[in-house]
C-alpha cells in the first residue's frame, strides 16, 4: 500500500471528520457525542474498542498478527468554553463552546490513521492502542492511567502530536528533551479582615497582601530559580470588593506556575515549595490568613532520545526535506506528561500555521482555526510513527 496515496484516497472523509468535530464541540468529560463516534468509526475498522474510560474516553487496540511491543497513539477530544468567532460552514453549533486547541483536526487525523493501520494487521509485530483521551484541558490523562489504559497489554511506548498554528504549515517540530511545560493552575484565596475604607487600621485589607503576593512571587523566576531553567508565574484572575468603600474580607487569585525541568521534590529548584512558602510570609507579615488549592497538576512533556530518533525518521518520509523538520519548545501545558512519565515517548508539533488562510491565530482565540492541508501530514505521521516503531 502506497501510505500517501492511501492519505489522499481518504483526505475528504478526513477534513469532514474535522468538522463534524468542530461543528459540535463538547467540553471536558463531557464528550460524550465525540466518543460514540469514536467508538463506532473504530468498530468499523475492526478494532477491539473500550469505552467509558475515565468517563467519556475511548480506547481502540489493534492487535498484530505477529508478537512484539505495544504501542499507543493518542489524541485528545475535549473543546474550551469560548464562544467562536469565525464565520465558517463548520462553525460550532453548541453556544459558549468551541474547538479553539485543534483537538477537532486531532481526533479526525487518529481515527484515519487507524483506519490506515488496520489494513497493515498481518504485518504488525505487535499492537497499537488507539487512545482517545478527555479533558486534556484540565489533566484527563492522569485519570486514564488511573483506570488501567497503559496496561492489558502493557504499553512499552507512546506518540502524541499537536497541531500547532505558531509553526508554519508545512514544517513538523520534533526536539529532544522538555518540549512544553509542567503545570500547576492555582487557586489562592487571601483572608483579611472587612472594613470601612475611611479607617483602614481597624480592618487588614486583603487587597494590599494580594497586591504584595502577586510582586513578591515574581522573584522565584530570576531570583531563586537558574533563568536557565525557565519558570512562569502568571496571575490570570484577581477577584474581591464589593464597593469603592468597602475593605472586602477576601480576595481570589488564580493563575499557574508552569516550567521545563523535573519538578523533583528534593530537588534545588522546587517552585511551588517557594510560591507557598512566600505567600505564608507576606500574609504572616499582613495579619492576614490564607488557602491554597492546586485545580490541576501535570509534568512536562519530556521527549524520550530513541522515540525521538523514530519520529524523526518518520518525519523525512512524510516531508521528504531534512529543512522543514524544526526544534521547538514550549511553556504550554500539556497533559501528555503524565503518559511521558510513565513509558518513553515523543510529542511532536504539525504546523498549521497559515495566515492567508486564516489559521495563524494564537490557540484558545475565538478566531482559532487550522489549515486543514496540514491533516494529512499528522495521518501520516502517525502511520509511519507506528509502523517504524513495531517493524523497524
Amino acid at each position: 500500500m502506497d501510505i500517501k496515496e492511501k492519505i489522499n484516497e481518504l483526505n475528504e472523509e478526513l477534513i469532514n471528520l474535522r468538522r463534524d468535530f468542530h461543528k459540535h464541540p463538547e467540553l471536558g468529560f463531557e464528550e460524550v457525542r465525540t466518543a460514540k463516534k469514536v467508538a463506532d468509526y473504530l468498530r468499523d475498522c475492526g478494532l477491539e474498542v473500550t469505552e467509558n474510560v475515565a468517563k467519556t474516553g475511548v480506547v481502540g487496540l489493534l492487535k498484530g498478527e505477529k508478537a512484539g511491543k505495544t504501542l499507543m497513539l493518542r489524541a485528545d477530544m475535549d473543546a474550551l468554553p469560548i464562544q467562536e468567532q469565525n464565520d465558517v460552514e463548520y462553525k460550532s453549533e453548541n453556544d459558549g463552546v468551541m474547538h479553539a486547541c485543534a483537538h477537532d483536526g486531532h481526533t479526525a487525523m487518529l481515527l484515519v490513521a487507524a483506519k490506515i493501520l488496520s489494513e497493515y494487521k498481518s504485518e504488525l509485530n505487535g499492537n497499537i492502542k488507539f487512545v482517545f483521551q478527555p479533558n486534556e484541558e484540565t489533566a484527563g490523562a492522569r485519570k486514564m492511567i488511573e483506570e488501567g489504559v497503559l496496561e492489558n497489554p502493557k504499553v512499552d511506548g507512546a506518540f502524541g502530536l499537536h497541531l500547532w498554528t505558531p509553526i508554519e504549515s508545512g514544517k513538523i517540530a520534533i526536539s529532544h528533551g522538555a518540549v512544553m511545560g509542567g503545570l500547576y493552575e492555582f487557586e489562592v484565596k487571601i483572608k483579611g479582615q472587612g472594613g470601612h475604607t475611611s479607617a483602614p487600621h481597624t480592618a487588614i485589607d486583603p487587597i494590599l497582601v494580594a497586591s504584595n503576593v502577586v510582586q513578591s512571587v515574581q522573584s522565584i523566576q530570576t531570583r531563586e530559580i537558574d533563568p536557565l531553567k525557565p519558570t512562569l508565574i502568571m496571575f490570570g484572575q484577581i477577584n474581591g470588593g464589593t464597593a469603592t468603600n468597602v475593605i472586602p474580607e477576601e480576595v481570589d487569585l488564580r493563575g499557574t506556575i508552569r516550567y521545563l525541568y523535573r519538578d523533583d521534590p528534593d530537588g534545588e529548584e522546587r517552585p511551588k515549595e517557594r510560591f507557598e512558602r512566600i505567600i505564608k510570609n507576606v500574609c504572616d507579615s499582613h495579619r492576614a490568613e490564607y488557602e491554597i488549592d492546586y485545580i490541576v497538576e501535570s509534568p512536562p512533556v519530556y521527549n524520550h532520545k530513541d522515540m525521538v530518533e523514530l519520529a524523526y525518521e518518520s518525519a523525512q518520509e512524510v516531508l521528504d526535506d531534512k529543512s522543514k523538520i524544526v526544534d521547538y519548545t514550549n511553556l504550554a501545558g500539556e497533559d501528555f506528561g503524565d503518559f511521558s512519565d510513565e513509558v518513553p515517548s515523543t510529542f511532536f508539533f504539525i504546523g498549521t500555521g497559515n495566515k492567508e488562510k486564516g489559521s495563524d491565530f494564537a490557540h484558545h482565540h475565538p478566531r482559532f482555526n487550522i489549515d486543514e492541508d496540514t491533516l494529512a501530514n499528522g495521518v501520516e505521521m502517525h502511520v509511519r510513527s507506528a509502523l517504524n516503531y513495531l517493524n523497524k
